[in-house]
Order: structure tokens, then C-alpha cells, then sequence
């Protein structure tokens, strides 16, 4: 009884190590749960206070002075009779303060436009392991499904060729036919352990996860269109594409700092008052005190330069981001749309009428009515061909989702 319970518990922590999971329910835990997601909505907190920081002036500052030695009375420290104060504040001239706060307002935004762009990466790599990991699912399946048939005929295979019925020729084409299909099942699940990994540290989840995708979902997304030519996705892709506003929002970003460094050649000036009690020209004096640096030279010419530098450097850079995004949108388009039209050829009826062939050819070769090379020859054929339809199928929609990713809105219907 012990044993038996024992097993249960085994049976029911295995079951409950894996969680059927649809793409809505991922998604919903790799919002929460992502690490480098949550790590990066650091970025724009400490931008915030950069903000903040930009806005807080220079401290007051006060100095005082009393007497050292008083030659005529021969004291030291002769406090009662001479002492002084002052109290000065700096004043900035030439806007730079307002430079200053307005460069790091738009480095926040630079900063939500970086998490942007992580977003949109994270989660199209979250999509396309999701549904890599569904059609290796699918081709596990159909391989088992073919390598337990091949393993029951080897076995019934070798007892007769013990007997001598039949030839160890026969023996061996068969045991090829089980070695393919074994490799082939260690590749898969190689891949499997793969994106299942993959999906826990996108999602944080710590159990295996089970696509949860019926076969009229997935065929709507092989049916899917986007919703216009290669032409307007690339106009979408230029207002959507974060890391193209990104390199835009850098020109700004530049000017508004080269800005700032000019400003920083203006003198600043300091203000302030002072009392004095014996040291001017009347008892306990009250002046006003009021400093400027004298602009012989300007300080700061050197980052003005490199600041103007690197304004033209960033629009380089964003007309490279605008051709490159355009190609690469382009080329993403018409690689959707060959695999569109290739997976379009094969109909729906071609694949039912492939499997009826399968089915066929399995209840001909028992009954004899085929020989073992012609079985063994289909065997070999039906098996590439199961792979490459799935893998044709997980093409198509992983085209699909680099197209979202550059455009970075809805274009599928």
C-alpha cells in the first residue's frame, strides 16, 4: 500500500511539473515576472532623478571671520572687537538651468523609449519560443506515434528471423528505419529542453509549459494577412519602431545637451551680503557682495564642440536606422509572403490524403500485400516530409512575428 502511494505522489508531481499554457497567459507572466524587464523600469526611476537633481541649486554658502590677534591690545583672538559674516548664493545666468532640466527630461524619454524596445524584443522572442516549442510538441508526437509502430515491427521482425522466416537483411533495414526515427526523436527533444528553458526565465515560472494552442487557433495564425504591402509596413515601422524613435529622440537629446554646454559659457554670478563689525569703513558695516567670473576665454569651448559633434553623429546614425529598418522590413515582408504562398500550395486535402497513404501503407505491409523495400522506402519519405511540414508551418509564423517586431503594432487581421 506504501508502494503504491509512493508511486501516486511520483505520478502526481511529474503531472503537475508542467502547466498548459496559452500565449495570453505567458504573456501575462512575463509582464510580472520578467527579470530583465523589471530591471530595465530601473533605468527610467533613476532618469526621474536625474530630473529631479537637474532642478536642486547650488547650496547658500556661509563663511564668517573673527580677529586672530589684535596687535594694539596685544590679544588673541579678539572676538568682542572684530568679526565678520557673509552669506553668498550662486546665481545661474544664461539658462542653465533650464538647459540642464530639459536634457534630462529627454533622457527619460530615451530611457522609455530603450524599456520600449526591450519590450518589444522579449516578448517577440517569447512568442517565437512559444511556438517553436509548440510544433516540436507536434513533431514529437507524430514521431513517437511512427517509432512505436517501427519498434513493435522490429521486435516481431527478429523473432522470425531467429526462426529463419525471414532474412537478417530485413532485420537490419528496419533497424535503420528505427535508428532515423530515434535520432530524429533526440534532435526534438533536444530542441525541447531548449525552449522550454527559454520560457522559464522569460516567464519566471519555474514548471515546464504546455502550449496550449487548439488547431483552429494555429491555422488561423498560418491563415493570418497583414494588413497591407511591404510599402505602408514600412511607414509603420518608422512611427512604431522604438529603436528608430530611439536614434530620432538622440538628435534631440544631442542638441538639447550641446545647448547646455553653451550655456555654461555664460558667467555665473554670485550674490550676496556681509557684516562686518570693525574691518570697514563703519562699525557693524552691511554690504553687499557680488562676484563674476571674468570671461577672458571661453571655459568651456571643448564640449561645446564635442556636444555639436555628436549631434551630427546621431542624424548619421538615424538615416542608417531608416534605410536599415526599411530593408529589413522589406526583406521580412516577402520572406512571410514565399512561405505564405509555399504552405498555401499544400492543401488541406494533400495532408489528409498523406496520412490515408501512412495509414494505408501500414495495413498493406501487414497483410502483405507490399514488399519491405517499397514499405521502407515510404517510411523514409513520410517522415521527412511530417518535419518539414511542421517546420514550413513554424516558419511562416515566426516571419510573422519578426514583421511585428520591426513594425511594433498590429498588421495581421
Amino acid at each position: 500500500m506504501n508502494k503504491i502511494a509512493g508511486l501516486l505522489v511520483v505520478i502526481s508531481s511529474v503531472v503537475t511539473a508542467q502547466q498548459r499554457m496559452s500565449l495570453a497567459d505567458c504573456e501575462e507572466s512575463f509582464q510580472r515576472n520578467n527579470l530583465q524587464l523589471l530591471a530595465e523600469q530601473y533605468n527610467i526611476s533613476m532618469a526621474d532623478a536625474d530630473i529631479l537633481q537637474a532642478k536642486i541649486w547650488e547650496l547658500p554658502q556661509l563663511s564668517g571671520q573673527i580677529n586672530a590677534y589684535n596687535p594694539q591690545d596685544r590679544k588673541v583672538f579678539d572676538a568682542g572687537h572684530a568679526k565678520g559674516a557673509q552669506v553668498t548664493q550662486l546665481i545661474y545666468m544664461g539658462g542653465k538651468k533650464k538647459n540642464e532640466i530639459a536634457f534630462a527630461k529627454s533622457s527619460k524619454e530615451l530611457a522609455q523609449l530603450q524599456f520600449s524596445q526591450l519590450l518589444a524584443d522579449l516578448k517577440t522572442q517569447l512568442h517565437t519560443t512559444y511556438y517553436n516549442l509548440y510544433y516540436e510538441k507536434l513533431k514529437l508526437e507524430n514521431t513517437n506515434r511512427q517509432l512505436g509502430y517501427m519498434n513493435d515491427l522490429l521486435a516481431a521482425y527478429r523473432v522470425q528471423s531467429a526462426k529463419g522466416n525471414v532474412s537478417l537483411k530485413d532485420e537490419v533495414r528496419l533497424q535503420s528505419i528505427v535508428i532515423q526515427l530515434s535520432n530524429d526523436k533526440t534532435g526534438i527533444n533536444k530542441n525541447i529542453f531548449g525552449y522550454e528553458q527559454d520560457l522559464k526565465v522569460l516567464t519566471g515560472i519555474a514548471e515546464d509549459i504546455e502550449p496550449q494552442l487548439s488547431e483552429p487557433e494555429a491555422k488561423n495564425l498560418l491563415a493570418a494577412q497583414p494588413f497591407g504591402d511591404e510599402t505602408e509596413l514600412q511607414k509603420k515601422a518608422l512611427e512604431n519602431n522604438a529603436d528608430y524613435r530611439y536614434n530620432l529622440k538622440l538628435i534631440d537629446n544631442s542638441r538639447l545637451y550641446a545647448q547646455w554646454q553653451k550655456s555654461l559659457n555664460v558667467p555665473d554670478l554670485n550674490l550676496g551680503a556681509g557684516w562686518d563689525q570693525n574691518g570697514g569703513t563703519f562699525k557693524n558695516e552691511v554690504n553687499l557682495l557680488v562676484g563674476i567670473p571674468l570671461p577672458l576665454w571661453k571655459s568651456n569651448r571643448g564640449n561645446v564642440d564635442k556636444a555639436s559633434f555628436a549631434v551630427q553623429q546621431n542624424q548619421k546614425n538615424a538615416d542608417f536606422q531608416k534605410l536599415s529598418l526599411e530593408t529589413q522590413v522589406q526583406a521580412a515582408y516577402r520572406t512571410w509572403k514565399t512561405q505564405f504562398e509555399q504552405l498555401s500550395l499544400i492543401r488541406t486535402r494533400d495532408l489528409t490524403n498523406m496520412d490515408l497513404v501512412y495509414n494505408g501503407m501500414l495495413n498493406n505491409f501487414r497483410k502483405g500485400n507490399i514488399s519491405l523495400i517499397e514499405f521502407a522506402d515510404f517510411m523514409d519519405s513520410y517522415r521527412e516530409t511530417a518535419l518539414q511540414i511542421y517546420d514550413m508551418k513554424n516558419s511562416l509564423i515566426q516571419s510573422a512575428e519578426q514583421l511585428n517586431q520591426l513594425v511594433q503594432t498590429k498588421i495581421f487581421y
